[in-house]
């Protein structure tokens, strides 16, 4: 599959599946974004599930349409949860998402997110310092800051494709691998860095995308295109962060076709 494959008609009957079937995602997040992450997926038409128990953890990942493991503020029993729940994914043959924040500057964070690497996700969602960090923990090169432009992550995300089917690197403009393709998603709005949570929303909707679509690929696109037109609606009524977290919930829900082939920026 090349970039060209992954069309705006993919992304629009992607978003159509997701209404439809209202897929179900276990959310194992970090604190700081449980309610912004479960308000975003009800928003998008996905429904949340924040199980993330080492007692019910597996279980759960068996009955859920997909999974979500963000490293935001992992604690042992949370760590301990994560791999039940992406083992138990991967068993289960359901698409499975990780998010390893802060990968590549915290070691022990790092070494937790190597070992999920096991459990093959279908898809590394991260900003391009966490592609780096994740990519160097694995042999390559060292992590760096969060300023760390995307496009110096290309090889660091391409080396990672053995461990994992897509690599989602976020940015001005995100930049989606799989083997032999990229997808690029432009758009979006400056005001998503100033709202806590908003990357691990976007997580979760990966995680909701790929359990609807043909591939991981085009659900990864699918969710990138959807948070960056909802970004650009909500940022058409407000320039503040405060206001623009409400009007980022409110675009989610009102992405649809006619939003998506209006403004859906796709390289």
């Amino acid at each position: 599959m090349n970039a060209s494959s992954v069309t705006l008609d993919d992304i629009v009957a992607a978003r159509r599946l997701l209404r439809d079937r209202n897929p179900l995602v276990q959310c194992l997040t970090n604190t700081v974004s449980v309610q912004f992450v479960a308000n975003a997926l009800l928003a998008a038409g996905a429904a949340p599930a924040m199980v993330d128990n080492p007692e019910e953890a597996a279980g759960f990942a068996e009955i859920a349409d997909a999974v979500l493991v963000n490293l935001g503020t992992p604690t042992a029993a949370q760590v301990e949860s994560s791999r039940l729940a992406s083992a138990a994914a991967r068993a289960a043959g359901k698409p499975w998402v990780l998010d390893p924040v802060g990968a590549g500057g915290l070691p022990w964070r790092t070494q937790v997110a190597v070992e999920l690497l096991a459990n093959r996700p279908s898809v590394i969602r991260a900003n391009a310092s966490e592609v780096m960090g994740l990519a160097g923990a694995e042999g390559g090169s060292r992590g760096v800051d969060s300023s760390v432009h995307v496009a110096d992550s290309v090889d660091a995300a391409r080396s990672l494709l053995d461990r994992a089917e897509v690599v989602a690197a976020s940015g001005e403009v995100d930049h989606i691998f799989a083997q032999g393709s990229t997808v690029k998603i432009g758009g979006g709005s400056a005001l998503l860095q100033r709202v806590t949570a908003t990357g691990c929303a976007l997580g979760a909707l990966t995680a909701a995308y790929c359990s609807v679509s043909p591939s991981a690929l085009i659900g990864a696109a699918a969710a990138h295109a959807h948070v960056a037109v909802a970004a650009e609606i909500a940022a058409r009524s407000t320039s503040r962060p405060g206001t623009f977290a409400a009007a980022f919930l409110d675009g989610l829900d009102a992405v649809d076709e006619s939003a998506l082939r209006e403004l859906v920026r796709l390289d």
